[in-house]
């Protein structure tokens, strides 16, 4: 049986399993908040996310307040604002936010969110001096932009588990860390990408995409990860025909948004001038370009040949990782059903 929640007046409907900012959501309500990811969960650190709630002592984060029936809501009560405006104003003067020369400019929900409030500058600024660490392979950090809303360690360490971040130091001194503290080039970090996709600034940021294109100027292209069988889903950011940077399709199955290092970052290869794009057959010393149809009976008279003079076993097959499981499955079914042998191995047990 659903149940009413009434904000700002307006009657919706839910059963119980979903927050107040998720039905807002949902509805069309905009409540800004920067530490809730709906992969993540509710994390309450913000605080941006505070509604009034008829009957509760104080404001309420909307990210973890689950409804009761006939609960009145209030999103934008002057309280309210003055409230979320305090807090994007910390998060403004504490750090470096330089819109117009950020990569995150036009996809960031901290500037989403000032801008909803106001908010043209900070009311305040405070000295940061924290150096810019472009120590690692694919990911530059910028502490001074970070707003510590933990989503990156969360997903570090509780959604892909490779606890390598973490708080650290105390007080106003209290900042993101790899490991112990240590450059996260130097660290135990896989490059994975996980907490670039969950930063929803600009203190996490892929290299290889820096300068190449503003948020706006690229077009999303859905696809499926070349690299394994898993068959992850990506979004390709282009811009002229160029890949940008690639993310995880968040809510989509099987990766629900999580990548590898190789499905994140390893798309140099289908711009490699060494590809093959027509299969080539051997004559004497030098390769020629053929059809498919001439290379494709050429393997097969010569696996006929083999067969008839050594028997099947004299046949053996690798399947290539990259392969999508069904043409590895059909690539063991053709040595196992129709040549004959056993001799099928896959790449990846290598």
């Amino acid at each position: 049986m659903s149940k009413t929640l009434i904000i700002n007046g307006e009657e919706y409907a839910f059963d119980g399993s979903k927050t107040v900012l998720q039905i807002a959501r949902e509805n069309g309500i905009y409540i800004p908040s920067l530490c809730y990811h709906p992969r993540l969960g509710p994390l309450s650190k913000c605080r941006v996310c505070v509604v009034e709630v008829d009957g509760m002592r104080g404001l309420q984060t909307s990210c973890s307040l689950f409804p009761t029936d006939g609960m009145r809501v209030q999103t934008d009560t002057a309280r309210v604002i003055e409230a979320r405006k305090m807090v994007v104003n910390m998060l403004l003067a504490n750090g470096n936010h330089n819109c117009m020369i950020c990569e995150m400019n036009g996809d960031c929900e901290l500037q989403d969110a000032a801008y909803h409030l106001g908010i043209e500058f900070p009311a305040f600024l405070v000295e940061q001096k924290e150096e810019k660490d472009d120590s690692s392979a694919f990911i530059l950090r910028d502490p001074g932009k970070c707003i510590e809303c933990g989503r990156c360690i969360e997903g570090c360490n509780r959604m892909v588990v490779n606890e390598v971040l973490d708080f650290g130091f105390r007080g106003g001194h209290t900042q993101v860390i790899c490991d112990t503290g240590i450059p996260m080039g130097e660290s135990s970090c896989v490059q994975c990408g996980e907490c670039v996709q969950l930063c929803p600034v600009g203190a996490l940021i892929e290299k290889k995409g820096l300068g190449k294109a503003r948020r706006w100027e690229t077009e999303k292209v859905r696809t499926t990860c070349p690299y394994c069988g898993v068959g992850c889903q990506l979004e390709l950011h282009v811009k002229d025909e160029q890949i940008v940077r690639v993310t995880g399709v968040e809510g989509a199955r099987p990766n629900q948004g999580h990548l590898c290092v190789k499905g994140r970052y390893g798309y140099d290869f289908i711009y490699s001038k060494d590809r093959l794009t027509t299969p080539l057959i051997r004559e004497g010393k030098d390769f020629r370009e053929a059809s498919w149809d001439e290379a494709l009976d050429l393997v097969a008279n010569k696996f006929k040949e083999i067969i008839k003079k050594d028997g099947p076993d004299a046949i053996a097959g690798v399947s290539c990782a990259r392969s999508i499981n069904e043409d590895s499955y059909n690539m063991q079914k053709l040595f196992r059903a129709v040549i004959g042998t056993n001799n099928i191995d896959h790449c990846a047990r290598t």
